[in-house]
């Protein structure tokens, strides 16, 4: 049992939090460092890191690829969560300050887009794919894609905290994020269970904001043994829909984009043009970065 916390009256920062990202860790906004963001030939410049929101976008620019839509040609550009983000030309893009963000440099105004939901819808509008047009379905994609913005937080932000990052195990924290994983865990499985997508049977940015963060978790890919923890392979439902996504090649081929971590053939840490995903993965030109 730990010693108990009385908060005080006004809370002041004036040490680090503790934990894994706690030395870029901050309560305020804004840069914290003059650095401009550099900016390929491609119409969509893309700028973020292989987490699951950044892989989010990745796939669905190589889905929108996939299909022929050229003009979904993009570059992407590595920004790694150690202070990069906190840099002046990163924070016109995003003033939160996380990835990813997208410059969409094809008209003659320059657009920029920020939250992983949003620049999602914003593809789908622009290329008009993974987003149905009819009434229901549309409704039930929208409500599939800002359950995840919604849930997460709780999978990302507190069970993955406690459970992985946490300076020290918390008993409560982490039995209370658990429980609320598994339900959501349940939530999933249920939906999946009469239907092959979760807006229905077609596959919609829905399933890609999904995917990156409850099939990494049902393949026990995130927080370490979390996967036994939460026994992920209890969720079947979740299991079939996230082998399904993951055998789709645009898919394959947007989660090696921005990655730095893992087997060196599966990081592409940018991406300029397509043949970069045969030439330019880590182990063809370099030795793997160490994060």
């Amino acid at each position: 049992m730990t010693d108990t916390y009385e908060p005080p009256k006004v809370w002041t920062w004036n040490k680090e939090s503790g934990g894994r990202f706690a030395s870029i860790n901050r309560p305020v906004a804004g840069p914290t460092h003059d650095k401009e963001l550099p900016i390929g030939r491609h119409p969509l410049q893309l700028y973020s890191l292989a987490t699951p929101n950044g892989v989010k976008v990745t796939v669905m620019l190589e889905e929108l690829l996939a299909l022929g839509h050229k003009g979904a040609e993009y570059d992407a550009w590595l920004i790694k969560i150690d202070g990069n983000q906190f840099g002046s030309g990163f924070v016109e893009v995003n003033p939160n300050s996380k990835i990813p963000a997208l410059m969409d440099r094809s008209g003659e105004v320059p657009i920029r887009v920020f939250e992983s939901a949003s620049i999602l819808t914003y593809l789908a509008e622009k290329f008009g794919a993974f987003l149905p047009t009819d009434i229901k379905t549309r409704a039930e994609t929208f409500s599939w894609l800002f359950w995840q913005m919604g849930a997460a937080p709780y999978l990302g932000g507190g069970f993955g905290h406690f459970y992985a990052y946490a300076p020290t195990k918390i008993e409560y924290a982490i039995d209370r994020f658990a429980m609320e994983v598994k339900r959501q865990l349940d939530v999933l499985d249920r939906r999946l269970a009469d239907n092959e997508y979760l807006a229905g049977k077609e596959y919609t940015i829905a399933d890609i904001a999904v995917w990156p963060w409850y099939g990494s978790l049902a393949k026990g890919l995130l927080y370490g043994a979390s996967g036994e923890f939460l026994s992920v392979q209890d969720y079947k439902n979740v299991q079939r829909w996230t082998d399904a996504i993951a055998k789709r090649p645009a898919v394959k081929r947007g989660r090696m984009v921005n990655r730095t971590w893992g087997e060196p053939s599966s990081q592409l840490h940018e991406r300029h043009d397509a043949g970069d995903f045969e030439t330019k993965t880590q182990d063809k030109i370099a030795e793997p970065e160490k994060v």
